[in-house]
């Protein structure tokens, strides 16, 4: 059995020119332009990882109606225009069939056909249903063979599929406002549209787990402007700060970052004020452990509650006990929660997996960003237990073998091989392409567990309590100090990937180190030979640094982590380059992805192909990126905070503020941004900053960049 996290294959996801996805924290819908879910595709709409409907199609007068136009009005609604074809002879027709989707906990549709003929016009609309109740991984990978038992019922204006396989039971029910005649699973209407008018009918989607309905976001009969997601959107967008720039590409580009970020939320029922990111869709809309904390920390800039969010929704499900099916150990954050068949089958009847390496150690990096950001202190004091649990964690199960060095390796043949970001079966390799044997002890991790350290020790240092702040901070300085000995290859200037089983250096050139650049484990001295390392023609394809070098053995620019192009990778690699000073190979960087963006309709995909710039001109998409993608939707306010050099320290009520703005974008104004129970608005210009406003209370100092603490 393949494993719901360990898969990059995909299934085709149109037929006709889409998809078109439509979104609403766990429920989404994939279709094609005409608005149908064609049978051996993707589409469909899924709910906690199982597809609902597999087949929805419309037929008017025998045959499929052409499609006109299609939007996604909101993440979670869209519509479709079609039109009845024409007869024999002629070039027009006089219906036009209009749909209206809204996705959330199920599924409404409004179908109007409206004749703009002049005279009655005869109609026979057939609506066919199907479902076969797919993990969405098993879609995703195009492998749906069902093994459980599938039923169809219809009677009066309901059509009702059931599945069961075990203990795993499922259904969905269709109700038509409109009485159809049932035959099979097609819902068929045989109406006379007068000229001029329509005729309409609403098709409400109600989802069924182990026999108890699901109660749908949007109902038929029912305004639509009072269901919660297009509430929670619009106040969404009421708080998000505003960017005006000359550079039209990236004020989109944010722009469209505050809208993706706001689709990809998802909340917590029991703690319904509590918002997380899901890691992306439509194959990922769930918690990740990693990509939601990353997300998280590019987010604060607009939103810091998502941060916290996040943190206590990671700490209610922190692991407790030893489990090495799932691999849950105590302390340790999770890597995913599933909610499908097989999930509940890889998972020994579980649904959260825990087989990651960074999320623990980042949880801890985020916690002390938050507390820098001086919002809800009790709240976030609050958390210290949970990251003193993932602390022990780190000692007692990251670190087995005491050589102080966070190792991943798993403990049963259904986790996942690789467990930091890179976690394809191949995405960890030496230079000349050998896989490394586990336990691994990636460079990046030992960097994360570094700024873990640190942060846990200024937690310490505001309490007063001197000795743990001093244990931590010396801890963190030892680290740095073996990293810097064992991981650096002299003769090649870069550091390893990681170290392998037996302590050799896993020396392929790799984007990994500049996420060391971010956390500040690297020496000063090595810095610069980093830099030039990621910045040669070896790994920057003139849109962003590339996974894994093109001198590698092994490299393919058209693969998931051995030669692509990662836009968090990248923006992380940014804020690392920044942080050591090397301001012209950041604006490098970022102008490249920005520049990528504009082709991929101004918004980042998850990745994207490594191949040259000067090879091209444009940027090759990969088969499978999500999109949007949480960490690529974050992506820029990360490129926009590295501008700015934002440094908060607002428990004590300061904010720096040294920008190096690139000449290519020109003036730059923020308002609104959320600072202190107050809002903030600068001017800025190159290496000039002005204080519109402020809150009362905060300093802003703009300029004088403090010295990086490494």
């Amino acid at each position: 059995m393949v494993q719901p996290w360990a898969s990059s294959a995909s299934a085709p996801i149109s037929s006709d020119g889409g998809p078109v996805t439509l979104v609403d924290e766990s429920t989404f819908c994939i279709s094609g332009r005409s608005g149908d879910f064609v049978p051996g595709s993707a589409h469909g709409l899924f709910f906690r990882d199982t597809r609902f409907l597999s087949v929805l199609r419309l037929r008017v007068n025998g045959d499929h109606p052409e499609p006109l136009s299609s939007v996604a009005v909101e993440p979670f609604s869209g519509a479709f225009v079609l039109r009845d074809n024409p007869r024999p002879g002629q070039a027009d027709s006089h219906l036009v069939v209009f749909r209206r989707r809204y996705v959330g906990q199920g599924m409404r549709e409004d179908v109007t056909v409206r004749n703009y003929g002049t005279e009655p016009a005869y109609c026979a609309l057939e609506i066919e249903a199907g479902a076969d109740f797919a993990d969405l991984f098993e879609v995703k990978e195009g492998r749906v063979v069902k093994v459980g038992d599938l039923d169809r019922e219809a009677t009066g204006h309901r059509l009702t599929f059931t599945y069961r396989r075990n203990n795993f039971r499922r259904a969905v029910h269709l109700d038509f406002t409109e009485e159809p005649r049932l035959d099979g699973s097609v819902a068929a209407f045989e109406v006379i549209v007068p000229p001029g008018e329509a005729w309409t009918t609403c098709l409400q989607v109600t989802l069924v787990i182990d026999d108890a309905p699901v109660s749908p976001r949007y109902r038929c009969g029912e305004p639509v402007e009072r269901a919660a997601p297009i509430e929670r959107l619009e106040e969404w967008r009421e708080r998000l700060p505003t960017v005006t720039t000359d550079h039209d590409w990236f004020r989109a580009l944010v722009g469209r970052s505050g809208d993706d970020l706001a689709a990809l939320r998802i909340f917590d029922p029991d703690h319904p004020e509590r918002a997380v990111v899901a890691a992306g869709a439509p194959w990922f809309m769930t918690l990740f452990g990693r990509d939601s904390l990353i997300t998280s920390w590019m987010a604060m800039i607009i939103d810091p509650d998502l941060a916290l969010g996040t943190l206590q929704t990671l700490a209610r499900f922190q692991g407790e006990k030893e489990d090495p099916l799932t691999e849950e150990e105590p302390g340790r954050i999770l890597h995913e929660m599933r909610f499908g068949e097989t999930a509940e089958l890889s998972l020994g009847s579980g649904n959260i997996y825990y087989g990651t390496v960074d999320a623990t150690p980042l949880f801890v990096m985020l916690l002390g960003e938050l507390r820098r950001w001086g919002i809800r202190p009790d709240e976030v004091d609050a958390l210290l237990p949970a990251a003193d649990r993932a602390l022990e964690w780190i000692d007692t199960y990251g670190d087995r073998d005491g050589d102080g060095y966070v190792e991943y390796r798993r403990t049963s043949d259904r986790g996942l091989r690789n467990q930091g970001w890179k976690d394809s079966w191949d995405g960890v390799r030496f230079a000349d392409g050998r896989l490394p044997e586990t336990p691994v002890a990636l460079c990046e991790v030992q960097g994360y567990v570094y700024a873990a350290l640190l942060a846990r020790s200024r937690f310490a240092e505001e309490a007063g309590d001197a000795d743990t702040a001093t244990r931590l901070a010396d801890r963190a300085a030892g680290l740095k100090a073996r990293f810097n000995r064992d991981f650096w290859l002299e003769d090649r200037g870069w550091f390893a990937m990681g170290l392998d089983a037996d302590k050799a250096p896993i020396d392929a050139l790799a984007s990994n180190m500049g996420h060391c650049l971010w956390t500040g484990i690297v020496d000063a001295d090595k810095a610069e030979r980093v830099a030039r390392r990621l910045l040669s023609d070896d790994m920057f394809t003139g849109w962003g640094v590339r996974t894994l070098a093109a001198s590698m053995t092994g490299y393919n620019p058209i693969s998931y982590h051995c030669g692509s192009v990662w836009p968090h990778d990248n923006a992380i690699v940014a804020a690392g380059l920044m942080r050591y000073g090397f301001v012209e190979e950041t604006h490098r960087i970022l102008e490249g992805m920005i520049d990528a963006a504009a082709s991929f309709g101004l918004r980042l995909p998850e990745l994207f192909a490594g191949l040259p710039r000067r090879e091209l001109g444009f940027p090759v998409g990969y088969p499978t990126s999500c999109s949007p993608q949480a960490w690529a939707t974050a992506s820029p306010l990360l490129f926009l905070r590295t501008m700015l050099r934002f440094q908060p320290d607002l428990r004590r009520g300061r904010l720096t503020v040294d920008p190096v703005i690139p000449g290519w974008i020109g003036r730059l104004r923020l308002d609104g941004l959320p600072i202190l129970d107050g809002s903030l608005s600068l001017d800025l210009e190159g290496e000039s900053c002005a204080v519109v406003s402020a809150p009362p209370g905060l300093e802003v100092v703009c300029g004088g960049r403090p010295a990086t603490r490494p």
